[in-house]
């Protein structure tokens, strides 16, 4: 890489402007998370004429509420679902390659505190490395005791037999969802958040574009597109109705929402650079202790949830669980007092054909694509690790319904995202809290901005939030505090206390008036366990 790009503007009136021009689109991408973001770029760099919308921030929802964590799945493995870990696996890897700056390996270690854990699960992370293949990312060791306290040195040491030791990815998933957003921009493709789509246009029965509303403005925007894609997570089911609605068909929920639960304690709690994997907790489930951005992420869970919020409120049984566990296998045990922030993502799981709703563990994590009568494509399902298939996958069956054009194939597999340093260059380890947000080639532009040594918060410098504002979409101090930067989901109250600066930072970028009350409540629900 000889030769540094400035980065693409991202002014909104500008954005707005091209959004209400009067010319047809190939295609139509609502919802601004991994999924849809993914398909955008997929398409734009397949030469097709793009835009996505989406109804808040970009990753707003289940896709900057990850366990950050790039896998192939090694419960999945469990389940003998040896397809989804296969196609994992090598996504895992394509991944680490585009985005090294926000991506990167991570030694995990079981625990053994009896004597037969460590042969039965060195088993089954045996066979992980062969479906791994050339992809792999170190081989899976055994370890004894003291091996153990080597890598994890504050796990719990009583009745410790030993531990085994595997690979697998970590990432930024919020910031990867705006790199992905940049990208695609990058290649033509138009992106505007904070932009609704209220309803679909039909013509004859068929989809032919989206109707839209500016949440900022309350302006209408009609956008025409030969296909349009609903990517909407787990709210996909309320566009599909619609769809129904508007053809006179019913409209089959496909969608069994499932809540994941995270803590976020100090790094204390589990010093080192490995993260902690417990297989089978006392009820069952999966329990991880990773390190992240200079804090440690508890979690998750897995529990059914049938209400759609935006943010959804986890439940004291979930956090109980998770503090529970974790005091059975770390030598200091957490304590509500301990934790700096919590945060609930929901899963879009694909409903099964029979599903009672009484459980959501047993669920696949594969994807779905389906195009109903009127041609609207939905896609839902999957996991963050697969996106870039899912894309993939989404744009075929749109090719292959006869709503797109014979398309040159895909060229995500080896596209380096923005940011993306020369292949073999150095980068920051996200498991460590970096000095800026930005990684590889960006701190160039970074550091010419005004206010570079300004720090306004752990994390989060002047210059930063300048950067957000022209460069990374950002309208508000909550997309700043946690998505630009992830203050938010590393320390809530250190966010509150930063919020009034970067308001006043970013309201000088924007020309408005950048109001902070709302995301002072929402940091104060960030602080709260029930």
């Amino acid at each position: 890489m000889s030769e540094i790009s400035e980065p693409l503007l991202t002014q909104r009136a500008r954005l707005l402007e091209q959004l209400a021009l009067p010319h047809p689109y190939d295609l139509a991408v609502i919802g601004g998370g991994a999924t849809g973001l993914g398909v955008a770029l997929d398409a734009a760099l397949r030469g097709l004429r793009v835009v996505l919308v989406e109804s808040h921030d970009f990753a707003k929802g289940t896709s900057s509420r990850a366990t950050k964590l790039v896998h192939g799945g090694v419960r999945y493995l469990a389940q003998g679902n040896i397809a989804l870990v296969r196609e994992a696996l090598h996504e895992r890897t394509r991944l680490l390659h585009n985005a090294p700056h926000l991506a990167q390996p991570l030694p995990f270690v079981m625990p053994s505190y009896h004597w037969w854990e460590s042969p039965f699960y060195g088993v089954g992370l045996k066979a992980y490395d062969v479906l791994a293949g050339k992809a792999g990312l170190g081989p899976t060791e055994f370890l004894g005791p003291a091996r153990t306290r080597v890598c994890l040195t504050t796990v719990n040491p009583q009745h410790l037999c030993g531990g085994v030791k595997y690979w697998d990815g970590q990432f930024d998933d919020a910031r990867l969802a705006l790199v992905l957003a940049r990208s695609a921009a990058e290649q033509g493709a138009l992106l505007v958040n904070y932009c609704e789509a209220v309803d679909l246009i039909h013509a004859a029965d068929r989809v032919v574009g989206v109707r839209c509303r500016d949440s900022e403005t309350g302006a209408p925007i009609d956008i025409q597109a030969r296909c349009v894609v609903n990517a909407t997570g787990v709210w996909v089911d309320a566009l599909r109705a619609r769809d129904g609605a508007a053809c006179g068909r019913a409209s089959t929920p496909i969608v069994a929402p499932s809540q994941g639960v995270h803590l976020v304690v100090d790094r204390e709690f589990l010093p080192g650079d490995h993260a902690l994997l417990v297989p089978k907790t006392a009820d069952g489930r999966v329990l991880f202790a990773v390190p992240w951005l200079g804090k440690v992420i508890l979690g998750t869970t897995d529990t059914p949830r049938h209400d759609l919020a935006r943010e959804p409120e986890p439940f004291a049984d979930e956090v109980a669980f998770i503090l529970n566990e974790s005091a059975r296998y770390l030598q200091r045990a957490p304590q509500r007092g301990d934790v700096r922030s919590i945060w609930v993502g929901l899963r879009p799981l694909v409903r099964p054909a029979e599903d009672d709703g009484a459980s959501t563990q047993g669920i696949s994590r594969e994807h779905t694509v389906a195009v109903s009568a009127s041609g609207l494509v939905t896609v839902t399902g999957g996991k963050w690790t697969t996106y870039r298939a899912m894309a993939e996958d989404v744009l075929e069956t749109c090719q292959a319904s006869g709503l797109l054009p014979t398309l040159p194939a895909a060229r995500t597999a080896g596209h380096r995202l923005v940011g993306a340093p020369p292949v073999g260059a150095e980068c920051i380890r996200i498991s460590e809290p970096p000095g800026a947000h930005l990684y590889g080639t960006e701190r160039v532009w970074l550091e010419q901005l005004p206010g570079n040594i300004h720090w306004l918060a752990p994390h989060v410098s002047e210059a930063m939030v300048r950067f957000a504002a022209r460069y990374e979409y950002a309208r508000t101090v909550e997309d700043v505090l946690a998505r630009r930067s992830r203050l938010l989901f590393l320390d809530a109250a250190q966010a509150a206390q930063a919020a009034p600066a970067v308001a006043a930072v970013l309201a000088d970028e924007l020309g408005i008036p950048v109001p902070v009350a709302d995301f002072l409540a929402l940091a104060q629900r960030y602080q709260t366990l029930p």
